[in-house]
């Protein structure tokens, strides 16, 4: 059974009002990510803002892992990084032929951006630099995976030109503080625990592209934007880094009730403060950033909610 925790506002409920409560999961990722924290915002906001809904976050792989969840029905909304949860819907990339045409977005959270970290003193600069090395890639299913594989291979590498390990972001976290690795992959809001743990402990070295390599990734995918690192995000790393990123989706199933999403949706932006204060990422969390970064169609739901918002809506969110 999968580890299913629930947020402090979920945590007792009195027998009748169990009985009464429309039971939702949130499928997220790591505990050392953004999706968790911010999964556990939104279910705060859902149980403290919808009458008749109690939601729980739960710990997944994350965004691959995600999408087959809300497929099959063991998860009722997902967190997923936009170029997966496109492949999903599409059945392209890690979804050939398993396509999903089932996944809605309910609207776009924050953007994630590919962090590569190491040692200070590995003598590793640059990602051509990773050749021969030990460098964690994410967890198994995760979008971390997905964006270093697209991140390397537009730029004339592999997963077989390293030592590749798919561990999840603390424990790619341990595993560079104890040496065990050269080099890993974070995707995900900035900043993240586990590298804020891990350079209050650890000299670290965060990995800039070029501007030909941030070319090259928007052009294998045109999910990927290129973006700036701000230096002192992270103790040791002073100088801004340039990177790339990519949008994290809210998804749910298209089976699912109109009103329900409606009512989650109109939640979630009407009281975006109660998420802003659980993690900045949120402040990201706008209507107009749904309406530039979101990558497949709008759930019936949360489009009626950003039609009465007034939201000037991309024939490509209708369903």
């Amino acid at each position: 059974m999968r580890h299913i925790l629930a947020f402090a506002a979920t945590a007792v409920l009195a027998a009748g009002s169990a009985a009464a409560q429309s039971q939702l999961s949130i499928a997220t990722g790591g505990t050392g990510g953004v999706y968790y924290p911010m999964g556990g915002g939104l279910a705060e906001v859902i149980n403290n803002h919808v009458e008749g809904m109690s939601a729980t976050a739960e710990v997944t792989g994350a965004s691959v892992e995600n999408m087959g969840l809300i497929a099959t029905g063991d998860a009722d909304l997902a967190i997923g990084l936009a170029d997966t949860v496109q492949q999903a819907y599409s059945g392209t990339g890690r979804f050939e032929g398993q396509e999903l045409p089932m996944i809605r977005a309910v609207g776009s959270l924050y953007a994630n951006m590919v962090q590569i970290v190491t040692a200070a003193d590995s003598g590793i600069s640059s990602i051509d630099d990773l050749a021969g090395k030990r460098v964690s890639v994410g967890a198994p299913g995760s979008g971390t995976e997905v964006n270093a594989m697209t991140l390397l291979e537009a730029n004339g590498m592999s997963f077989d030109d390293f030592e590749a390990q798919r561990l999840n972001f603390n424990e790619t976290a341990d595993a560079l503080a104890n040496g065990d690795i050269d080099a890993g992959f974070w995707s995900v809001g900035a900043p993240t625990s586990s590298i804020l743990n891990l350079a209050t402990t650890q000299d670290v070295r965060m990995i800039s592209l070029t501007e030909e390599q941030v070319t090259a990734a928007a052009e294998a995918d045109p999910t990927f934007a290129a973006l700036s690192l701000a230096g002192g995000t992270y103790e040791g790393v002073d100088e801004d880094v340039a990177t790339i990123g990519v949008p994290n989706v809210l998804v749910v199933s298209s089976e699912t009730d109109e009103e329900t999403v409606y009512q989650i949706t109109k939640a979630m932006y009407e009281n975006i403060a109660d998420l802003q204060a659980v993690h900045p990422a949120a402040n990201e969390t706008t209507v107009e950033f749904t309406m530039d970064a979101t990558p497949v169609p709008l759930h019936p739901g949360a489009l009626r909610y950003f039609e009465e918002a007034g939201a000037e809506i991309p024939d490509d969110l209708r369903p």
